[in-house]
């Protein structure tokens, strides 16, 4: 069984930064490893990002494996989640936002010399996204910054390069159904019902794979919540958490309600505005070496989404784990494992030592 954080794991601290020019507050956990490279140092630094709906605490049981290759490890709760600030304007929820804020996470904890200047690609080592959320952002920040990075991985959620075209989000559901949940999620219902503790339990419980009576399914990609039974209480337990895990969860998001995680769901045309200088300056493919771990059982992502990675990144390696949409969760070993064979070919010029 693979090893993983609690809620109060002593290998992880606690970390907030207000980012520079702006009010916004960032709350990451930090884990230094205890093997290091020949010269006492981290071996890199791995950014890992949380989709939707989830928290830092999301990548519990990757930051071991992680720290165990030597990695220092960053793992913010984005805007909107947990401990972050949840702003009120969308504009703080795009995609180039959101990197621009990592940018500067990564420059308090590596040091701005580190990340920025010519080489930086030696201080921060993997940006790693989950989820349809976490994983766009992971995506764009290669593409914005591929200075920054030697690789790039995703759990489920595929690249796709910027669109030249603006379609609504009705316009992508016609086309693919399985993101009709999204119509759902952008709107005002689940906000509006979904509140105080027990609605965030109860929201939360089906997210995560719980049914309700009778074994009912009470969420799926195409029709989304079942959201008069779900705020009813006509719902079980979580197969994927425990109830501390599922308790530390409600917490982190009875702080703020689900206003800043559905913001997500708001900022296409943000998106793709900001997107369009990419497209100017031609950069619109991933660069750097790519992993695409696939999640066969994923209705929101299903594999069949990544076969035109091939044709939009220089460097990828696939992979493909039998799990729903929480992979990280579910088949925690096997993508571990693919985690890390994927690591081997790019640490494999940075010998590392035990610390004292």
């Amino acid at each position: 069984m693979a090893d993983k954080l609690t809620p109060t794991d002593s290998r992880v601290q606690h970390r907030t930064l207000t980012i520079p020019n702006t009010t916004r507050t960032y709350h990451y956990l930090l884990a230094e490893p205890t093997t290091t490279t020949t010269t006492g140092r981290p071996v890199a630094t791995a950014l890992l990002i949380h989709g939707f709906p989830d928290l830092s605490f999301g990548w519990r049981y990757q930051v071991p494996l992680l720290l165990a290759r030597g990695l220092r490890v960053v793992v913010p709760d984005l805007p909107g989640y947990g401990r972050t600030d949840a702003p009120r304007e969308l504009a703080a929820y795009s995609h180039k936002s959101v990197v621009d804020d990592l940018v500067a996470v990564l420059e308090a904890v590596v040091g701005g010399r580190g990340v920025r200047a010519e080489g930086g690609k030696r201080a921060l080592m993997a940006d790693v996204g989950h989820g349809d959320r976490g994983g766009a952002v992971a995506w764009r920040f290669a593409l914005w910054y591929p200075q920054l990075l030697r690789c790039v991985f995703s759990v489920c959620t595929p690249f796709t390069a910027p669109n030249k075209v603006y379609y609504s989000k009705e316009q992508v559901v016609a086309r693919l159904p399985n993101f009709r949940y999204q119509l759902q999620l952008a709107g005002p219902e689940v906000e509006e019902k979904v509140v105080g503790r027990a609605g965030i339990r109860n929201f939360l419980a089906v997210m995560y794979g719980a049914r309700g009576k009778g074994g009912v399914e009470m969420y799926d990609s195409v029709n989304g919540l079942k959201l008069d039974r779900m705020v009813a209480g006509e719902v079980g337990e979580s197969p994927l958490l425990s109830k501390d895990e599922m308790d530390f969860y409600v917490d982190e998001y009875a702080r703020n309600g689900l206003r800043g995680p559905l913001n997500w769901y708001r900022t296409d045309k943000i998106n793709y505005d900001e997107e369009r200088k990419l497209i100017a300056e031609k950069k619109t493919r991933i660069t750097v070496p790519a992993l695409m771990i696939m999640a066969s059982r994923d209705l929101a992502l299903p594999p069949a989404m990544a076969a035109g990675m091939d044709q939009l990144c220089d460097d990828l390696v696939k992979k493909e784990v039998n799990a729903g949409h929480w992979a990280l969760w579910e088949t925690p070993a096997e993508t571990n494992q693919h985690i890390s064979e994927f690591l081997d070919g790019i640490l494999k010029d940075k010998p590392v030592k035990a610390s004292i």
